[in-house]
């Protein structure tokens, strides 16, 4: 059984430490999707990152694996390693060009987003007006396709992401969101969402931030309660797991240089309180409660297994380059 982390968040700084890498492969998990850059971090911070990140995955061969197909990740798990990918918080990185796409794919970037919360010329945020995909949006959803990358919606607005699961010829993800009728917040997402993402043969992977699981101490069981509403709706087959956990490094700032306000991208009127410095997350030892929790309320334990990590795996076999 593959266990996937579908997104964490190390500091996005090229010396950012993988201990937390390593915790999440002592935690049970074979493969985790690493943010390399948003819609706030400029080109040569988010270029800075994937170098960086790429060097330490090169020079510990004995612990990480840069993973770029799924044939990687068995080899991972086969060999007592963790299989690394990175992805994109947005499409600014992209510069306008469908172009990037496959060059950021090329570097071990192996899922995008579109939208860090606010519009672009790609797409809609999920706190920001209303417009939908526009259409450098479309030719970017094709660039992914083309790319053997992993669509992904979250932080997307909602008319945004129906367009982009419509525009899709492959499975589309949600790498880290929350069912809006559990939990009233606007970067949860709507069953229309959750539908629309199962139309497209796609996962959705639940988070394990408070904000979004609405408990201040969010554990496995509010997990496990957010993916069964998610299998319950659409089937077990379309549910995952994307704890977003954050690893903040003390001495070590990550922040975008220039004018950089947080409040805008995490603004107060959508429920945050100083961008996320409140928010608190599952711990990684999550991953060892999970299974319990699952069958806890009414998994099996074959359930179980696809929702910490079969069904992705599913997904990235029939996106991903094979070899």
């Amino acid at each position: 059984m593959i266990k996937w982390e579908a997104h964490a968040c190390l500091p996005l700084h090229p010396q950012a430490s993988f201990a937390p890498i390593d915790q999440l492969r002592d935690a049970g998990v074979h493969y985790v999707s690493v943010n390399v850059g948003m819609d706030m971090n400029p080109l040569a911070q988010v270029m800075a990152v994937i170098a960086g990140f790429r060097a330490t995955i090169a020079a510990n061969p004995g612990r990480y694996l840069q993973a770029n197909s799924l044939a990687d990740i068995h080899h991972a798990q086969a060999t007592g390693k963790i299989a690394v990918g990175f992805d994109l918080e947005g499409a600014i990185p992209l510069l306008e060009q469908p172009e990037m796409v496959a060059l950021y794919a090329s570097l071990g970037v192996r899922q995008i987003h579109f939208a860090y919360n606010r519009n672009n010329t790609v797409a809609d945020g999920c706190h920001d007006v209303t417009r939908g995909l526009t259409p450098l949006g479309v030719r970017m959803v094709q660039a992914v396709n083309a790319a053997g990358m992993l669509m992904d919606c979250s932080h997307t607005g909602r008319k945004c992401s129906l367009g982009i699961m419509a525009a899709s010829s492959r499975p589309v993800i949600f790498s880290h969101a929350n069912p809006l009728a559990l939990i009233e917040h606007g970067r949860n997402i709507t069953d229309e969402q959750i539908r629309a993402c199962a139309a497209t043969g796609g996962v959705v992977c639940v988070s394990g931030v408070s904000f979004f699981l609405g408990n201040t101490s969010p554990t496995a069981q509010d997990v496990a309660r957010h993916a069964a509403y998610v299998a319950d709706l659409v089937g077990v087959q379309h549910a995952g797991i994307g704890l977003d956990i954050s690893f903040p490094e003390p001495g070590l700032n990550d922040d975008p240089p220039g004018d950089y306000d947080p409040t805008y991208w995490w603004p107060r009127s959508a429920g945050y309180d100083r961008a996320l410095v409140r928010a608190t997350f599952t711990p990684v030892d999550t991953w060892k409660e999970l299974a319990d929790a699952l069958q806890q309320i009414g998994m099996t334990a074959d359930e179980a297994a696809l929702v910490m990590g079969g069904n992705m795996a599913r997904v990235a076999q029939q996106v991903w380059p094979q070899s």
